[in-house]
């Protein structure tokens, strides 16, 4: 019975959360970093056991984490992690917050040192719809996963999934999983020209 719950709280995640999610295995240590609100974070507490840690700028969004019970320290992640230890987590998370980070080396690398597993997630600019709007209509691109106009957009980054592939080869990092995917579904073929966003998990080599 109590396997059947979890089964169905999973489903309420959204997919993104839901794969990361499907990775992490019960009672690991977690570092949920741009955690926004705990809702994934507060999913693994409950349903998996972890021992749970995150990172969030955002005040609003780190009172509603600590409503949920969450150890959350409001921080800015660029400079947030030279505390920790190596191997500190057998998971990093860092999800839908690298296109906002400006020192993407170094969090990465910082990411790789504290975790033994880092799974990012991040939105995909070279998407056929941002194509469209940028070719057909000459406009910057403003989609589902990119909902935000050029002007307030907190996106400093815009990369595709084969920029992301290109920047871990060159720097020696393993993708050991990936996953494409739209709001709804996973995408097998294509991926920098369908899927919406991507996650992967990284190693170092």
């Amino acid at each position: 019975m109590k396997g059947r719950k979890t089964a169905n709280q999973e489903k309420k995640l959204r997919l993104d959360h839901h794969i990361i999610y499907s990775l992490i295995e019960p009672g690991s240590r977690v570092l949920d970093l741009g955690c926004g609100d705990g809702e994934l974070l507060f999913s693994l507490v409950r349903d998996k056991g972890i021992q749970a840690q995150g990172i969030e700028l955002d005040e609003e969004a780190v009172y509603a984490c600590v409503k949920k019970g969450l150890n959350v320290f409001q921080d800015d992640i660029e400079n947030g992690l030279h505390g920790y230890p190596d191997e500190a987590f057998h998971y990093v998370i860092l999800n839908q917050c690298l296109q906002e980070v400006r020192k993407i080396d170094e969090v990465i690398n910082e990411s790789l040192r504290i975790g033994r597993q880092v799974i990012v997630g991040f939105p995909n600019f070279a998407h056929y719809k941002s194509r469209f709007m940028l070719f057909f209509r000459g406009r910057a691109p403003m989609t589902e996963t990119l909902p935000y106009s050029w002007y307030d957009t907190p996106n400093l980054r815009f990369l595709s999934i084969k920029d992301f592939e290109d920047f871990s080869r060159k720097r020696n990092i393993k993708i050991v999983k990936s996953y494409f995917i739209t709001a709804r579904r996973q995408i097998k073929i294509f991926p920098n020209l369908f899927a919406e966003s991507a996650v992967v998990v990284l190693t170092k080599k």
